[in-house]
Formats: C-alpha cells, structure tokens, sequence
C-alpha cells in the first residue's frame, strides 16, 4: 500500500515543484537544470558504482562478507534511478543517496530496524569428496504403453 501512495502521490508533487520552480526562473532554463542534473547524476553514479566494485572485491579477496558495498550498490542504483526520473524531489533523494555519509547514516538506521541473515556453507573446504562405494535404492520400469 506505502509503494502505490509513493507512485500516486509523488507525480503530484514533483508536478508542483516543477511548475513553481519554471515559474520563478523559466520554463527553458528549469528544463536545463533538470537535464543537467541528469548528466551530472549519471556520472557520479558510474564513478561511484566502479568504486563500490573495487571496494567490494578487495573485502571478497580478504575473505570479508562486503555487507556495507553491497548496500551502497543497493543505494547508488537506486540514486541512479531516482537521478533519471526528472523532477526536484527525486533529484535530492537521488544526490543525498551519492553522499557516503548520509549512506552509512541510513546504514546505521536499517540495521537497527531490520534483521539480516548471511547464509552461507558450513564448511570452508572446497572440495567435495565422493565415496565410491555402491549405491542403493529402489526403482521401477515404466512402460510407455
């Protein structure tokens, strides 16, 4: 239900804001600012995605579950998403999630609100051993007629 307010609600408003703000300083020159944060978004979102990786693969490599570069992947697309989508209040949304701080902030938050759970294998071998002993059970032939 929250997710069809936010996609009912939030047009609304972004309609709003953009008619308030063209109306201030120019429909061409609103027009302008929002391709330009569009640009400008879609280039810190693929710096700091590349650097999300890099980070990400260095805790892989120490043998560290990369819980917070996985979050921050998980934040930096959804700032890319939010950066394309034109309007004011999704392009705020979008550049706050860019910010590094206001990331570990929200962090902090879903962590002390939500429950995570890592699964992974029990064992750190990664080999599989088979035995070559004999295998037993039951079958029955099944005629296609």
């Amino acid at each position: 239900m929250p997710f069809i307010l936010i996609f009912l609600i939030l047009p609304f408003i972004e309609l709003a804001l953009f008619a308030q703000v063209s109306g201030t300083i120019g429909l061409w020159t609103t027009l302008s600012l929002a391709l330009i944060t569009a640009i400008i978004g879609g280039g810190l979102v693929k710096y700091q995605g590349l650097q999300t990786l890099f980070s990400m693969r260095q805790s892989i490599e120490r043998g560290d579950m990369p819980m917070a570069e996985i979050f921050s992947g998980v934040c930096i697309v959804a700032a890319g998403a939010l950066l394309i989508t034109p309007g004011f209040l999704t392009d705020g949304i979008g550049f706050a999630l860019l910010i590094p701080q206001f990331r570990n902030i929200a962090r902090g938050f879903f962590a002390k609100h939500a429950q995570f759970q890592s699964v992974g294998p029990t064992s750190t071998s990664r080999t599989r051993s088979y035995s070559q002993g004999d295998i037993e059970g039951e079958y029955e032939r099944v005629d296609e007629d």
